[in-house]
């Protein structure tokens, strides 16, 4: 069900101006539009969490539409553009067909996600992030921590920000521990909010052998989570899991073992920098370790030893001794995998 929530940050203010003849410079308020609601602990509440964050920040008004699904948001866009949006945030790769279009119909910037080459100053930016340094982080731990030297990347898609991590978590492995097995499988083509089919291509993974699971997958996510607590590894011991953009520690019953977590909000904020500097669609946004917009999650799990060690890898991913590049291309990453479960 489409939810629009107006948050509390300041008086929500009509223009008075004709639409799309705003001044550059001017932001009165943002919109982020989700495909899922903002309880996910991951890519849908980390993007609704950091919007109203930097609105905050900036003293904008932040409004909220999430639960839109994953067909024509139009309507939206435009509602939210008539209502005096000066950012409308398109929050889903599904999203950046139709939302240039109402860019362009309407002279309203929008952001949208993995269209790298589809930026247009003044209307549309994109940021196609990467937590791909943290995936190598967690690539090194799950090497450490597996009990059976094998492991399973499970994802709802393949989209460049998906396979970024993916690739990176492979080549953190690969570096920890050359022998160490990597299944990877796929649920569907944008199966990311089908929770029953993570649980069932999780259970597969974990059959191959696999007692740590990288999963990415938003709302499928949670069927992953309950794969890894319901199924027993290969050797009758527990299984963990390795989530992605945000920390289900409130929800976890111990087989949570870390998480890359992303901070969206210095992005958001830089957006509202570029639209007030009139540079906007000019620039591409990143995360990373440095600044921790990228993080690992530590938890109970973890040994101190162990985490003192991925620590020392942190540092020389930052400093550079350790070089991480990220992978965008499908074949690439799936040509870094023991196998590819069908």
């Amino acid at each position: 069900m489409l939810k629009i929530l107006k948050s509390s940050v300041s008086a929500f203010i009509l223009s008075s101006v004709l639409l799309g003849s705003a001044l550059a410079g001017e932001v009165k308020s943002i919109a982020i539009l989700t495909p899922e609601e903002g309880t996910d602990y991951g890519w849908n509440q980390q993007g609704i969490d950091a919007a109203k964050a930097a609105g905050k920040a900036a003293g904008v008004e932040v409004v909220v539409a999430q639960g839109l699904g994953y067909g024509d948001v139009r309507p939206t866009l435009r509602e939210l553009a008539s209502d005096g949006a000066s950012l409308l945030i398109a929050h889903a790769s599904g999203y950046n067909t139709s939302a240039p279009e109402i860019a362009k119909e309407l002279k309203v910037p929008v952001a949208i996600v993995d269209t790298p080459n589809g930026l247009e100053k003044g209307l549309v930016a994109d940021y196609t992030l990467s937590g791909h340094q943290g995936a190598y982080l967690a690539g090194r731990l799950a090497a450490k921590m597996s009990r059976s030297k094998s492991v399973g990347i499970v994802v709802s898609g393949e989209p460049p920000s998906w396979n970024s991590q993916s690739a990176a978590f492979a080549q953190g492995v690969k570096a920890e521990n050359p022998d160490v097995k990597i299944t990877y499988a796929v649920i569907g083509p944008a199966a990311y909010s089908d929770a029953a089919g993570g649980k069932r291509v999780t259970e597969s993974v974990i059959a191959s052998g696999a007692d740590i699971i990288f999963g990415q997958g938003n709302g499928s996510s949670f069927g992953m989570l309950q794969a890894v607590e319901t199924t027993k590894a290969t050797d009758g011991g527990k299984v963990y899991f390795i989530d992605v953009i945000g920390d289900k520690s409130p929800i976890d019953k111990g087989f949570l073992l870390s998480s890359v977590v992303w901070n969206i909000e210095p992005v958001y904020a830089a957006m509202i920098a570029d639209i007030k500097a009139d540079t906007f669609g000019t620039k591409h946004y990143a995360i990373g370790l440095k600044d921790d917009s990228v993080k690992l999650l530590k938890t109970a799990a973890i040994p101190d030893k162990v985490w003192s060690e991925i620590q020392a890898v942190r540092e020389d991913v930052i400093s550079g001794k350790i070089k991480v590049d990220p992978v965008y291309d499908a074949a690439a990453v799936r040509a870094l995998m023991t196998s590819v479960a069908q």
